[in-house]
């Protein structure tokens, strides 16, 4: 009672603290509740709320995809919360967006005045119709409730090319948010500068947002006294590996091929503290990926549980890395107390929003009704 009571005022407190900085950015602008400057212009809320919001919840796309697409049939019990995860998800980066823009009342402008050579215009589409393939995808748990049934039908028969066209745009877009940065070759730092940025973004994101499925189903199950689906994790766990070390080799043969391998050597001198961040994400990336592949740690669901914070922490580290520790030269950003009061606020109205649905909703369905709902077509699971 004392813990639930903590939690309930902490998060009270999150979420006026947010509120107040809110105020403050709309109406002073940036400059009165960011320390944004000209020579860092892009801070926590595109480095944290966006880069690696929309990363985590890559699982969305890669577990539908598994299960729709590839017919693993083993991956279903876990496909409502992994939607509902990245549902929210894109939900809360479209916000932090919001907030990051100079003039936000003009985000619906790429919507008509369109820009095909631009990354930017093609992130903002991919992932405005991702976002509305989500919604389509977890809406039949809304309509069920409601008693919609004929609505839910026509949701349900429309997963499978929604599935496909939501593994499209979001490789698209998960690989396009490395593109940006290509801009970038004087001013980012030799250890993350790489051509192969849409790539390394593309394997982090799906291996990040395993990690986030497998923290989010034992997070689910310590607090809604349910079981946890060992079996299906596990599977993750592995897959999760086989990805991380698809990326780290990605990531050396770059270092290796362009001749900045050494620079990783630094670590002490001038500019240590970007290699010495480097190496920690170095050492997130595969602690956790390398012990992935023991049957012991598997097997363990709390063992299972901190490989995936591990690995959570890693790829934050990453794109944080990318987006501040590599443009960080010359400059002196840190974020002020009510940019991380808006992020704190933004992650706290997922985890709301998240206990709500699975509170009225059917997010976790029980093994017989899984059972009823496998027919050779597609069918929400």
């Amino acid at each position: 009672m004392i813990q639930r009571l903590f939690w309930r005022w902490l998060a009270l407190a999150i979420l006026a603290a947010g509120a107040y900085a809110t105020v403050v950015r709309f109406a002073k602008g940036l400059g009165a509740a960011t320390n944004l400057s000209d020579q860092m212009p892009w801070g926590l809320w595109v480095g944290f709320d966006v880069l690696c919001g929309v990363g985590l919840a890559a699982g969305g796309f890669t577990i539908t995809t598994a299960v729709y697409i590839l017919h693993l049939e083993k991956l279903r019990p876990i496909v409502r919360p992994a939607v509902l995860t990245a549902f929210l998800g894109y939900l809360l980066v479209i916000l932090a967006l919001v907030y990051d823009l100079g003039r936000p009342w003009n985000i619906w402008r790429a919507t008509v005045m369109w820009n095909p050579r631009s990354v930017m215009f093609e992130v903002a589409w991919c992932v405005m119709l991702y976002t509305t393939v989500l919604a389509v995808e977890f809406s039949p748990l809304l309509f069920d409730k409601l008693g919609w049934w004929r609505a839910s039908r026509v949701a349900r028969a429309a997963i499978v090319p929604l599935t496909a066209a939501g593994f499209i745009l979001s490789t698209l877009h998960q690989s396009s948010l490395g593109s940006l940065y290509l801009i970038l070759p004087t001013k980012l730092h030799p250890l993350w500068y790489s051509p192969l940025l849409p790539w390394l973004f593309w394997f982090s994101a799906v291996a990040g947002g395993l990690a986030m499925v497998i923290f989010e189903s034992g997070m689910s199950a310590r607090a809604f006294g349910r079981a946890l689906e060992l079996d299906v994790l596990e599977k993750l766990a592995r897959a999760m590996a086989v990805f991380v070390g698809l990326f780290v080799f990605l990531r050396w043969w770059d270092l290796l091929v362009r001749g900045h391998a050494a620079a990783a050597l630094h670590v002490a001198g001038p500019g240590s503290l970007a290699v010495q961040l480097f190496w920690l994400e170095q050492a997130l990336f595969l602690v956790p990926a390398g012990l992935a592949l023991s049957a012991r740690w598997r097997h363990n669901p709390q063992r299972l549980f901190a490989l995936a914070c591990t690995l959570v922490a890693g790829f934050l580290v990453h794109r944080l890395n990318v987006s501040t520790t590599a443009l960080a030269a010359g400059s002196s950003y840190l974020p002020s107390w009510m940019e991380v009061a808006v992020t704190l606020m933004l992650v706290t109205l997922g985890v709301v929003a998240f206990r709500w649905a699975v509170r009225h909703l059917a997010v976790f369905p029980s093994p017989h009704r899984l059972k009823e709902e496998q027919p050779a077509q597609a069918v929400y699971a």
